[in-house]
């Protein structure tokens, strides 16, 4: 699938993967859900597109689903805003357990449904975060967060659809050595690591401009891309 960006499509060799999970982590404002919507868009394009003939099921945990911009993406492809909107079929929760019970009702959907092509949770650890705080709750929040992620990978490889996750980033007190000039890690240590086939890392670059590098990839090579935001989603970096 189209990310919306040209640069950002070749670092993904030729796109979002189906089948696989793909995570974003990145700080504040760097265009995790903003390509989260992109894609939303562009899943629905025709094959020759790189779209995927396909409706998009979007679970919100942090309210930051805006259908305005997704009639703003829409309209950079001249689609339908209204048949746009109605093929993202999006879901806010607010717990953990939500989610999870959501994640059930996707597949059910998926099972009636042959015509989703694409699973955005935006974020992946927000309620997790919010549900299990302090270090004696650890190791219950790391179960249940693989118990999700593994159901993630399930409905991915069953029903063929790409699964596209945003992830917040903490301070990395055992990362700030002399040489790390970015002592951030993102959230869900070891458990979120294994369960996503590729892991991608968003940083800020000039105003609009953002820069997307592989942080892990059984297949990809490391390397890094721009791109930018903009009205119309993520697009190419323009000088």
């Amino acid at each position: 699938l189209t990310s919306g960006s040209g640069a950002l499509d070749q670092l993904l060799g030729g796109g979002l993967e189906t089948m696989s999970i793909t995570e974003a982590f990145g700080e504040f404002r760097t265009g995790k859900t903003q390509l989260a919507h992109t894609l939303a868009v562009t899943v629905q394009l025709p094959l020759s597109m790189g779209g995927g003939n396909g409706k998009a099921i979007y679970i919100d945990t942090e309210g930051t689903f805006r259908p305005q911009r997704i009639v703003e993406i829409a309209s950079r492809y001249e689609l339908d805003p209204d048949e746009v909107l109605e093929n993202i079929l999006t879901v806010r929760v607010y717990t953990h357990e939500q989610q999870f019970e959501m994640l059930l009702k996707a597949a059910a959907q998926m099972a009636d449904d042959g015509n989703i092509r694409l699973l955005i949770v935006d974020s992946i650890t927000s309620l997790f975060r919010v549900d299990f705080c302090g270090r004696g709750q650890l190791a219950e929040r790391q179960q249940k967060l693989n118990a999700m992620l593994s159901k993630l990978a399930k409905l991915a490889d069953e029903f063929n659809v790409a699964v596209f996750l945003t992830n917040q980033v903490v301070a990395d007190p055992g990362g700030g050595a002399m040489f790390v000039s970015d002592p951030k890690k993102p959230v869900g240590g070891h458990v979120l690591a294994h369960a996503a086939t590729t892991r991608l890392s968003l940083k800020k670059g000039r105003g609009e401009q953002r820069i997307c590098s592989i942080y892990d990839s059984p297949c990809l090579p490391a390397s890094e891309c721009v791109y930018q935001i903009g009205l119309h989603g993520i697009t190419d970096a323009t000088d």
